[in-house]
């Protein structure tokens, strides 16, 4: 597999650190509120990352953080009359929903910062040691951006034009602009811990590095998130990770495209701005995903309306495909038609063609390519009037449900069971058009129809769908 590397500006082939296996950590949320659909485009693609390494066969441990002590998480107990504790539990817990509802599942783990509070202190103990941070009479500690001479590596930015931004505020006792905190003393009122410098929480950035070496090592495969944090979160994790640990910190850097809202920037103050739950109560969870996903990670997509609506109509196909085998899984016989071997065939090369995509920089939007493909042919092939067997039926369902659960797709809509009082109305509807009796079929149809059944005949039985 090739991935594009953000730290080199190419794509490479993945080689691990341990053949068969992938460490990876993914930056998470800050849990203050609900996650928004920016937040889900990250959940989603490395989520999906993760579910094609180990399809492909290899063991995968996957951190995903939760930042639950920072300035936004103390401000908003404070609004709500609260505590940061009870915020951040809150909103993990509304977090979980959405990911469940986005078919993300759990990480191998998912830390949270304040779990972490010995390993965050023994990194800025080691810095300081080491000369590469210092403390200031306020209960500070800051990095020294300067003693580490790689810095900018990830953004491809000289320092100078990285400083030209910098700027000291009046509160700070920084050495330099550029320098950034690892430690941030207590104002009073906020949450606070002991350190031998003074009591005070970690920098956003130091937890990173503090889980992913806890979790994952010194060394890890694979570090991803968005591209809003290549600078200055990432910068500045491996900054503190390579000046502590004196190795690399990652070997690759993958990180996702922005999301716009009608073509502009998703912005609170241009009121266009979304959460998952919002979006989710009006088309769904799964719409969200198959977004998600249908682009190339690296690209910028765009949410509408009418985009929304797109994924959806994109899905029912799929699911009518689906629906389509499992009905003719349900009616074929054991009998074998003369072409099945040629039709496999066909079916296999769309496998082959979607791993191709996959391992391509995880080009989910050609692997969905090939599945509408293979959902084509198999609508092409696989009919009544071809009189397919009960093997190949099951063989391109099983195919088509192992390639989509890849992208995390198609898990929303269970195999449909009707009531026997609607079972027995369709039984006699079919005896009613056996016997003739159009009159009583006609009848039985709309009555069905009434109740969101709608039926179809076919020459292998009556299908049905609940609307």
């Amino acid at each position: 597999m090739k991935i594009f590397n953000t730290l080199t500006r190419q794509k490479e082939e993945l080689k691990t650190l341990t053949p068969g296996e992938v460490k990876i950590y993914a930056c998470g949320p800050t849990v203050y509120n609900y996650i928004h659909i920016g937040n889900a485009r990250p959940i989603c693609v490395f989520e999906t990352l993760r579910r094609y390494l180990e399809y492909r066969g290899n063991k995968v441990t996957f951190v995903q953080n939760f930042t639950d002590i920072d300035d936004k998480i103390i401000r908003k107990a404070q609004e709500e009359d609260s505590d940061y504790l009870t915020v951040s539990k809150k909103y993990i817990g509304e977090y979980e929903t959405d990911a469940r509802g986005l078919n993300i599942r759990p990480a191998t783990f998912h830390p949270l910062a304040t779990e972490n509070m010995n390993e965050i202190l023994k990194i800025v103990n080691n810095l300081i040691e080491k000369g590469y941070a210092y403390a200031v009479p306020n209960g500070d500690v800051y990095f020294r951006t300067k003693k580490f001479a790689e810095y900018g590596k990830l953004s491809h930015q000289p320092l100078d034009d990285l400083q030209a931004g910098a700027r000291i505020s009046v509160e700070e006792q920084k050495e330099d602009a550029m320098d950034f905190a690892v430690w941030k003393a207590a104002k009073e009122g906020e949450p606070y811990w002991e350190a031998p410098w003074g009591k005070g929480r970690p920098g956003w950035h130091i937890e990173c590095s503090a889980m992913a070496r806890r979790y994952l090592g010194d060394t890890i495969d694979i570090h991803c998130g968005g591209q809003d944090l290549i600078f200055p979160h990432h910068e500045n994790e491996i900054a503190q990770s390579e000046c502590c640990n004196g190795v690399p910190f990652a070997n690759y850097w993958m990180h996702n495209g922005y999301i716009n809202v009608d073509n502009h920037k998703m912005s609170k103050s241009l009121n266009n701005f979304f959460t998952v739950r919002e979006v989710a109560e009006q088309y769904g969870y799964e719409p969200i995903r198959y977004l998600m996903v249908a682009s190339h990670y690296r690209s910028p997509i765009n949410y509408s309306v009418e985009i929304m609506e797109q994924c959806k109509a994109a899905l029912e196909r799929l699911y009518n495909c689906k629906e389509n085998l499992e009905f003719l899984l349900g009616n074929a016989s054991d009998m074998s038609n003369s072409e099945e071997a040629s039709w496999k065939e066909k079916f296999l090369a769309h496998k082959t063609h979607f791993i191709e995509a996959m391992d391509d920089d995880l080009n989910t939007a050609d692997a969905i390519s090939a599945l509408f493909d293979l959902a084509k042919d198999i609508n092409t092939h696989l009919t009544a009037a071809n009189a397919p067997s009960k093997e190949i039926c099951q063989f391109a369902l099983d195919l088509f449900q192992e390639l989509a659960d890849v992208l995390g797709l198609l898990y929303e809509k269970k195999t449909q069971s009707l009531d026997e009082e609607i079972e027995e109305l369709i039984r006699l509807r079919t005896k009613a058009r056996a016997e003739k009796d159009w009159a009583t079929a006609d009848r039985i149809r709309d009555e069905l129809k009434a109740r969101n059944i709608v039926l179809e005949d076919t020459p292998q039985g009556i299908k049905w769908k609940q609307l």
